[in-house]
């Protein structure tokens, strides 16, 4: 059986998790994340690499989906006990309330800020994630998927196992109607005849220091986004980008794909072209923002529709191009 709450304690020795029936078909990097409290995702991977950890027997790669009834081999680690950290900024914790958009018996969605990790970790003591637990200390909380920490909007966290799972479930429809999810983004240039579909394999590899750096590669996982240009604006594309895959940093590198990157990107976009637009316009930030999300639980009998208005220093970027 697992433990619900770990001890932070040091380890005296190996342990080996039987895994449950709730954990059926969760990737073996989340299943260490959740179990591990507190690990850094970069002690994670490096188990992961190390082989340290290791699955009914056998190394594994991140990306392994686990089995009820699997065996995981953990190595003794030590981990910080969560009360060293303390609790985040009250301006932080008010902050994060009153961006809540929705919530009900079994899920919570936030407009998440762009700057805002969805979880501790790489120097980060307190994320969207740990904030919200902090703000609600009773309840049960589980990041359903994540965002980028530039990005904005919908982050969606599930109160109830029976809700994490199914949605779960539903992200791992890659092609399927699982979760309808849009964006909205301002791309450089003026993106040709309105309507573009982007059907190009991304691969994830790592820079120095342990930087994801994402490409268009054939070796890459399938990845399709759709966009459609909303509005023309200043000699740019205002978009809504709707994504059938959801692969790291997708939007941001199939818009640079297309010779279009994102206002603002800093890490795949056009340096030129951002520093002409926080000089003129005051865009400081990446202008992606998660705005919609679609789905239904209960086998499809309790739909949801979510919505996140744009952050109002994106809406004032808009206002300024004219």
């Amino acid at each position: 059986m697992t433990e619900p709450n770990p001890p932070a304690a040091p380890a005296s020795g190996v342990r080996t998790v039987r895994v449950l029936e709730d954990r059926d078909g969760q990737r073996i990097d989340n299943f260490l994340l959740g179990y591990l409290k507190g690990a850094p995702r970069s002690l994670v991977y490096k188990l992961l690499r190390s082989g340290q950890v290791r699955v009914n027997g056998g190394r594994v790669r991140a990306e392994r989906r686990l089995e009820a009834g699997d065996e995981v081999r953990i190595p003794p680690i030590r981990l910080p006990d969560p009360a060293d950290k303390g609790t985040p900024p009250q301006g932080f914790m008010d902050a994060l309330d009153a961006a809540i958009v929705f919530e009900d018996a079994r899920l919570l969605a936030l407009n998440k800020p762009s700057g805002v990790a969805s979880h501790g970790g790489s120097g980060i003591s307190f994320g969207a994630i740990e904030t919200l637990r902090a703000l609600r200390p009773k309840d049960t909380l589980e990041l359903v998927h994540r965002l980028d920490r530039d990005t904005s909007g919908l982050l969606v966290v599930a109160k109830k196992r029976s809700a994490l799972g199914e949605l779960q479930a539903l992200l791992r429809e890659d092609h399927g109607a699982g979760i309808s999810k849009r964006y909205l983004a301002l791309l450089t240039g003026r993106m040709p005849g309105g309507v573009m579909s982007v059907d190009a394999p991304l691969h994830v590899g790592l820079r120095q220091g342990g930087e994801r750096h994402v490409q268009v590669n054939p070796r890459g996982k399938p990845s399709l986004s759709h966009f459609r240009v909303l509005e023309r604006r200043g000699g740019l594309s205002y978009c809504e980008v709707r994504i059938e895959t959801g692969r790291t940093h997708q939007i941001r590198v199939h818009a640079q794909h297309i010779g279009h990157p994102i206002a603002g990107d800093d890490k795949y976009g056009d340096e030129a072209a951002n520093k002409r637009l926080r000089e003129q316009v005051g865009l400081k930030r990446l202008f992606l923002h998660a705005s919609t999300l679609e789905f239904a639980l209960d086998g499809g009998k309790a739909p949801y529709l979510l919505n996140a208005p744009l952050a109002p220093e994106l809406v004032e970027v808009l206002d300024r191009l004219g």
